[in-house]
C-alpha cells in the first residue's frame, strides 16, 4: 500500500475559490463536556477507554500542561469564570510534579504517588510552554506568579536539552513570556540561542529532497517550525522564518495528498530514504500541523497558510483516508485517531486537548 500511495500527486496550492468555500464552513462548536468528564480533582487523566477515564494509567505532566494551554486558550476568547476550576486544576498539578530542583515528575497514579523519578526533557518543555502561556494571559496575578515561578526553576534545565521537540516547546514558552516581559533582554537572547540550536539540527541534517531537522519524520512534527514562526514574531531574525517555512513545506509536500492531509503514522513514522508509514494517524499530529500553519499566516500573511490549517483540521471532520469522523460533535469529544481499519475509539487526554487548542486557534486567527 505504502509503495503505491508514494506515487499520488501531491498537492499544497489551493484556490481562491477554495479558500472561499472553506471560509463558509461553520466549525463546530467548542465544548468542555468531555474536557469535564476526564478531569477530576487531581487532573486530566491521560487515557480513556473508549469514553470513560481509564483510573488505571493514571496522570502525566504532559497531559496536563497540554490542557493547560488549552483551557487558558479558551479563558481568554470567553472572558468568564467557567473554566477557573479546570485552569486550577491544571496549574495546581504542575506544581506538584515540579521537583525541588526544578525538574519534572511525568506520571502519577490515580492514588496520587509518582511513578518515575524524573520526567523526559519534553515533559520540562511541556512545562515551559504552558507557564509561558499563563505568564501571557489576562488570568489572575496570582496565577500568573504561580506559572513564573514554575517556569524560572524549570528553564535552568533547557541547556541540557538534546531533543528538538523539547527545545521547541521551550521556544514557544519563552515567546509568551517575552510577551509579558517585553523590556527583558533576557528572554530575546535565550530564544535566539534556543532557535539558533534548531536551525544547527536542520543544517546538519538537511539536503535536496530532505528538508528537516532529523533523518526521520516521527509525531508532532508542526511544533519545530511553529516553533521557529514564533520565534521570529520576537526577535525578526529573518534565519528563522526561512528555515520555518522550508521546513513546513517539506512536511506539507509529505502529508498532503490528492488535498487531504495524512499525517505521519506512528507505526514505523518515516526514515529518510524509506517509505513513509500512513497509519496510525494520530490526532495530535493534525492539531500540531493545524496550529504550526496558522503561526505560519500570521507571520507570512499569505492566505495558502490558513487555507491548509482548515485543510488539515478537516482530518477531524471526515476529510481523511478512512472518510471517518475523528471529532465527536454529540459529546465534544475527539478520538485518538485512525488505524488501517477505521478510527481508534478511545478517547484519551492527549487528542482532546490538542484538538481543542487548534480548534480554538482556527478561531482567533484572523
Amino acid at each position: 500500500m505504502a509503495k503505491g500511495r508514494s506515487k499520488i500527486r501531491r498537492h499544497i496550492q489551493t484556490s481562491d475559490k477554495r479558500l472561499r468555500e472553506d471560509a463558509d464552513v461553520n466549525l463546530p462548536p467548542i465544548k468542555l463536556d468531555f474536557l469535564r468528564a476526564i478531569t477530576d480533582d487531581t487532573g486530566i487523566f491521560q487515557h480513556s477507554k473508549f469514553g470513560t477515564p481509564n483510573r488505571l494509567e493514571g496522570y502525566t505532566t504532559d497531559d496536563n500542561a497540554r490542557a493547560l494551554i488549552a483551557i487558558t486558550k479558551y479563558s481568554q476568547i470567553e472572558g468568564d469564570s467557567k473554566s477557573d476550576r479546570l485552569i486550577d486544576t491544571y496549574l495546581s498539578f504542575l506544581l506538584h510534579m515540579q521537583r525541588t530542583d526544578g525538574k519534572m515528575h511525568n506520571f502519577l497514579s490515580y492514588d496520587r504517588n509518582f511513578l518515575d523519578d524524573e520526567g523526559s526533557e519534553e515533559c520540562i518543555g511541556h512545562t515551559l510552554w504552558a507557564c509561558g502561556y499563563v505568564l501571557n494571559s489576562r488570568l489572575s496575578a496570582e496565577r500568573r506568579l504561580v506559572a513564573k515561578e514554575l517556569f524560572d526553576r524549570a528553564f535552568r534545565w533547557v541547556c541540557f536539552f538534546k531533543s528538538p521537540r523539547a527545545v521547541a516547546c521551550a521556544i514557544l514558552g519563552l515567546c509568551h513570556y517575552h510577551k509579558a516581559y517585553t523590556d527583558d533582554q533576557n528572554l530575546t537572547r535565550n530564544i535566539e540561542t534556543l532557535s539558533d540550536e534548531l536551525l544547527d539540527y536542520f543544517a546538519n541534517t538537511r539536503s535536496g529532497d530532505w528538508r528537516w531537522f532529523e533523518p526521520y519524520l516521527t509525531y508532532v512534527n508542526g511544533r519545530l517550525p511553529q516553533a521557529l514562526f514564533e520565534a521570529y514574531r520576537e526577535t525578526k531574525q529573518a534565519r528563522y522564518i526561512r528555515v520555518a517555512e522550508e521546513s513546513l513545506k517539506f512536511l506539507l509536500e509529505v502529508q498532503i495528498i490528492n488535498k487531504q492531509f495524512v499525517p505521519i503514522g506512528n507505526y514505523g513514522w518515516y526514515k529518510k530514504g524509506e517509505q513513509r508509514s500512513f497509519y496510525d494517524q494520530q490526532s495530535v499530529e493534525a492539531a500540531s500541523m493545524t496550529e504550526a500553519a496558522l503561526s505560519a499566516y500570521r507571520e507570512t500573511d499569505n492566505c495558502q497558510y490558513k487555507a491548509m490549517a482548515r485543510t488539515i483540521f478537516d482530518w477531524f471532520l471526515g476529510k481523511n483516508t478512512q472518510n471517518a469522523f475523528v471529532y465527536k460533535s454529540s459529546t465534544g469529544s475527539c478520538y485518538d485517531g485512525i488505524t488501517e481499519k477505521g478510527l481508534n475509539c478511545n478517547q484519551g487526554a492527549e487528542a482532546n486537548v490538542c484538538y481543542l487548542s487548534s480548534r480554538i486557534e482556527l478561531q482567533t486567527t484572523k
